[in-house]
């Protein structure tokens, strides 16, 4: 049989991948002979063929020869610009050792570095994602259409992940450099869910840095200019927004790493008016609910007897105690006014209430206490306050849950086993690391992190204990693979909760058995699989699913009410399974991908399709 070839390239399409055809781009050396002479390549390759396990050897080679984090997110970026399908494929093979390095923290480094090393990350002239000025806003039709002229027609994009990198990670702004968030989020959803890496668009608005680091770096490639007042900001980012989705009506928005109060103005604009999510806000709440249940369930204590103190009040913390509170009035009938009444919050001046004299921002007013009789100005202070059962960090102060707070905890839970998350991230901004909550509560604490953790060995008994890790990564790929699949109106609070539900109901057997809070990163797909099937599911109840075909497989597994359980039908899973991406495993399977979700027929029969 001759080879099949891609008649659909094009000079655009060239220039995007770095290759004169994406069949040998993403074939490399495994490229047989006869698609060699087909494509003109013979005498100009060395004569070995080899298979993909080969190939794959030698990238994991020569990944492991770099000496530094940094070096082999650049060696991983330049193989994902060249050979997407090798890249993945290296990716879902090595995730737990790969995805600190595409993601946190290594990508919080590259983030600060990233104008001194975006030249080394793919070759030159390969489109990745927009880049648009505060300058030429007015001009942002023409970006897209020049976006569009760089793709195939089959891939119009179904996902953008969008920051002005204001507040990257806890690092702060970063002005243009905050690019490599969307970049890695967007590489997450793809191993971790199945999205379509060719139909992923990252982008940034470059609305200038008032970080003076980078105004005055010579190197550095955004705008050199301060940042908009509001007014400004808002009219730009809408317009922007507002032409994404004119272009691209049934693309997925995820917002990411915006300041405080343009995270929740821009959510509380689009949110009913869009698809749209807000990671930091609503995914961040989602995945510490995930493991919060699961804490919950172990932890020894009634669940209406729990006291919840947070520590740090931007978006993230807000919108993960407002998640929680959902949890205590949906999974134990609690009235929400007492829900709420079981949470408190410091800040940097200390436990935030209503009359404290200070002029409250408008996302922190609803924790507000109006039933304290003291004011705390320190953490120290307000712990001993409120005797709390759960101590959650969002704040980014680096061991900000000193060993005496810790050593505290565990004494005032003796009864019940205490709850610590430290959920700041990349490491330099956790609160503690789980060898401290470890040695501090006689290895009683129930803990997740936002960054990773080695495990920790007990000296007495050598057993080998293993951080949960709250990584986002675990509910976002779902709700963005669910939202592009069933394509709903708008992404409700419920629908997240169902996510959040899933999650904890995702734990096997030998994980709950451990004490685990969250599934092993190794069984990600099969858990996305099972999150983003809840996610459907829920989104039909509410009848905001647009697609008919999700529509109609919901309905037979539908029960009575609208309460978000998290469950699903295995039908219903089966067929989320067959529209997630899967890099090619042979050359076979690379040739005869299918044009938009490349379900290789070696997997999947026609009558799946």
């Amino acid at each position: 049989m001759s080879p099949v070839m891609d008649s659909g390239t094009s000079s655009a399409r060239r220039s995007r991948s770095g290759s004169p055809d994406p069949l040998a781009s993403n074939a490399g050396t495994t490229l047989p002979y006869a698609t060699r002479s087909a494509l003109h390549l013979k005498g100009l390759v060395p004569s070995g063929v080899e298979n993909f396990v080969v190939q794959e050897q030698r990238a994991l080679e020569q990944l492991n020869l770099k000496s530094t984090s940094l070096e082999k997110y650049i060696f991983l970026s330049w193989l994902r610009s060249t050979n997407s399908h090798l890249f993945y494929r290296l990716v879902l093979h090595n995730l737990r050792e790969i995805a600190p390095i595409i993601y946190t923290p290594t990508v919080g480094q590259a983030c600060e570095e990233y104008s001194h090393i975006y030249p080394f990350l793919a070759p030159p002239n390969a489109v990745d994602g927009l880049y648009v000025p505060i300058n030429e806003v007015e001009n942002i039709e023409e970006i897209i259409q020049n976006y569009k002229e760089s793709i195939k027609e089959n891939d119009t994009p179904e996902i953008t992940v969008i920051t002005d990198g204001s507040r990257i990670l806890g690092l702060g702004d970063l002005g243009m450099n905050g690019m490599g968030i969307p970049v890695g989020k967007l590489q997450l959803y793809v191993a971790a869910a199945g999205l379509n890496p060719d139909r992923c668009l990252p982008i940034v608005l470059d609305f200038g840095t008032n970080n003076r680091k980078f105004l005055d770096d010579p190197l550095y490639l955004g705008l050199r200019q301060h940042r908009p007042d509001d007014a400004e900001f808002y009219t730009c980012a809408n317009r922007v927004i507002s032409a994404l989705h004119t272009a691209f009506p049934d693309m997925f928005i995820q917002f990411e790493d915006f300041s405080t109060d343009h995270a929740f103005g821009l959510l509380d604009q689009w949110r009913n008016n869009a698809l749209c999510f807000n990671d930091d806000i609503q995914g961040t709440g989602c995945v510490i609910l995930g493991g919060f249940i699961s804490a919950v369930e172990q932890a020894r204590i009634h669940p209406r007897d729990q006291r919840i103190l947070f520590v740090g009040a931007g978006s993230a913390g807000v919108g993960v105690a407002k998640q929680l509170v959902d949890y205590f009035v949906i999974g134990h009938g609690i009235p929400e006014d007492q829900a709420k009444a079981m949470f408190w919050f410091v800040d940097s001046r200390g436990m935030i209430t209503a009359n404290r004299g200070d002029k409250l921002a408008a996302h922190k007013v609803y924790f507000a206490r109006h039933d304290n009789t003291a004011q705390c100005s320190t953490l120290e202070e307000t712990l001993e306050y409120v005797k709390p059962t759960a101590l959650i960090g969002l704040s980014t102060i680096y061991k900000a849950f000193t060993e005496n707070i810790l050593c505290r905890m565990n004494q005032l839970n003796q009864q019940a086993r205490p709850i610590i998350f430290p959920l700041s991230n990349p490491q330099s901004k956790a609160e503690c690391t789980f060898e401290e909550a470890m040695r501090c509560t006689n290895n009683r604490v129930l803990f997740a992190s936002g960054t990773a953790f080695p495990s920790y060995t007990i000296p007495e008994t050598n057993q080998v204990c293993v951080p949960g890790q709250g990584n986002n990564m675990y509910v976002f790929p779902a709700i963005g693979l669910g939202a592009v699949l069933c394509k709903p109106s708008r992404i409700t609070d419920t629908m997240i909760y169902a996510v959040a539900k899933a999650l904890a109901n995702s734990l096997n057997e030998e994980e709950k058995a451990l004490g685990e809070l969250y599934p092993r990163i190794e069984r990600i797909r099969c858990v996305e699989a099972e999150l983003a099937a809840a996610f459907i599911r829920q989104a039909v109840r509410e009848g905001l699913a647009k697609d008919e075909k999700w529509v109609e497989l919901a309905k037979n597994g539908l029960a009575e009410g609208m309460n978000p359980d998290g469950l699903f039908t295995q039908h219903m899973l089966d067929e989320v399974k067959k529209f997630m991406w899967l890099p090619a495993e042979t050359f076979e399977q690379l040739r005869d991908a299918h044009p938009h979700y490349h379900h290789h027929p070696v997997v999947h029969s026609d009558s799946d399709h």
